[in-house]
């Protein structure tokens, strides 16, 4: 009865929940707000450098409890949206779609700039302070607030509520305790033990989350930065040793994401060409838009904490976002894989990965500098995430439930430490894309009624009029 629940799950997300129409529907809502903001995101993309990496070292006095600086809510937003994605993840999606799947990706991430600027502009328009002086806002606040449409805060809050324990509380520490015991290290052959991983990021993040949300930002500033140059580090390393396939590379991408005219690249990839195009749209449009999260309403909830001037100024940093994710990271994961023919070998996922890495640098250091980024990706996300938990638990169950609903974050990932990889897994994965759809449904449908507002709220910041200036 259980496999047949399980498998029914698993029918009802990838055929019907995240079928083609759900592509259809992200994708149109991120051309929509492309297209009202006149490509803003391409034609000032130096403006948004500026006003966004150009001011991380900006330094900010945040003397209040419950708010972050802006770069501290970016910092969270990333933490909770650079994960697994970004490396098993886009090594997935290769190895499915093909090469071609990275131009999708690419152009969702383009497209969706666009989506999470609006998303952030909204949430921090429209949130509100609560009681203790804590900054609160995302989609339960704009639907709320900016359309009175009640029960739909409370579908989205569900699946936020969900989403939290499925995608970041058992899915993130269950992935690094299995890529502990199931590749090891070379010079450490058994592996850890996964409830003793699982245990000790619980710790780690029950030391942070208890500290609320000013901890929270200051972990994440640190951590998110670390993770994020070491990783970029070693893949410019692997960029100048294969320097000579990036002409090649961006070739093949471009080429596949159209046809799949090589038959050897078909033998690599399998299906028929036109199937094998199929593939790549689906895997590079679902592989983005997981992996960035833009349209889905979580990180908004972390830029609402921010102590920012203007609704649009914290919402150029979610152009940022995206474009560090997914465009930076994941390109890297992508190069890394198709620069150094590792596909053929049949592999996936992490030790796939590892593969790619292993030919550039030595066997032990791919397996270290893998490691540290997932343990350090998940890890994030498993913290980053706990802002947004807590913002749905409030919204559900009021204040006072924080103080048990805390604890209980933190016990999923260990239970749940020692389920075996394969088909439970992936079915536990469908679970977590169901909940993901309960949150981007509803807040693609608030973002597209409250569009009018957003661009007001850009007119108003881009021609310093700033009639909806905020400084909470």
């Amino acid at each position: 009865m259980l496999e047949a629940f399980l498998d029914g799950a698993v029918f009802f997300n990838d055929k019907i929940l995240w079928g083609p129409w759900t592509m259809v529907f992200i994708a149109g809502t991120a051309v929509y707000f492309t297209a009202i903001s006149r490509f803003f995101q391409v034609r000032k993309i130096g403006f948004i450098f500026r006003h966004s990496f150009g001011r991380i070292f900006e330094r900010a006095s945040i003397k209040q409890q419950g708010r972050m600086s802006p770069f501290q809510a970016v910092a969270t937003a990333l933490g909770g949206t650079v994960g697994t994605g970004n490396l098993a993840g886009v090594a997935t999606a290769l190895s499915i779609g093909g090469p071609g799947a990275i131009f999708w990706m690419w152009l969702m991430a383009l497209l969706g700039m666009m989506l999470k600027t609006a998303e952030i502009t909204l949430a921090v328009h429209y949130r509100d302070v609560d009681d203790r002086g804590h900054l609160r806002g995302g989609p339960m606040y704009y639907i709320r607030r900016g359309l009175g449409w009640n029960k739909l805060v409370y579908v989205f809050c569900i699946g936020v509520f969900l989403n939290a324990f499925l995608g970041a509380a058992i899915i993130q520490p269950h992935t690094v305790g299995r890529a502990f015991v199931e590749i090891g290290f070379e010079f450490y052959s058994p592996g850890l033990d996964p409830y003793i991983v699982a245990g000790l990021m619980s710790l780690i993040t029950g030391a942070v989350v208890i500290g609320g949300v000013r901890r929270i930002g200051s972990f994440c500033s640190a951590l998110v930065p670390l993770m994020s140059l070491t990783y970029l580090l070693a893949g410019v390393v692997i960029f100048a040793f294969n320097a000579e396939q990036i002409p090649q590379v961006f070739a093949m991408v471009f080429r596949h994401a159209f046809v799949q005219s090589s038959p050897e690249m078909t033998a690599v990839f399998g299906g028929a060409a036109g199937v094998a195009v199929i593939k790549g749209i689906q895997q590079g449009m679902s592989k983005g838009m997981y992996s960035n999260e833009a349209g889905q309403g979580t990180a908004p909830m972390a830029h609402a904490t921010a102590d920012t001037a203007h609704p649009f100024e914290q919402g150029i940093w979610g152009s940022f976002e995206v474009f560090v994710d997914t465009i930076v990271i994941c390109t890297i994961t992508a190069f890394a894989i198709l620069s150094t023919g590792v596909m053929a070998g049949g592999e996936t996922g992490i030790e796939l990965l590892i593969q790619a890495f292993s030919s550039v640098f030595s066997q032990q250091m791919a397996q270290v500098v893998i490691f540290f980024c997932v343990l350090t990706f998940c890890l994030s996300t498993q913290i980053g995430f706990y802002v947004y938990y807590e913002t749905a638990t409030i919204n559900l169950f009021g204040h006072r439930a924080v103080r048990l609903f805390k604890w209980l974050y933190l016990v999923p990932g260990v239970v749940f430490a020692g389920v075996g990889a394969g088909e439970m897994v992936n079915k536990l994965w469908s679970f977590a894309s169901i909940t993901a759809a309960l949150c981007a449904i509803p807040n693609l449908v608030a973002v597209l009624a409250l569009s009018r507002v957003f661009k007001k709220l850009m007119d108003d910041y881009l021609t310093g009029r700033h009639k909806y200036a905020t400084r909470a």
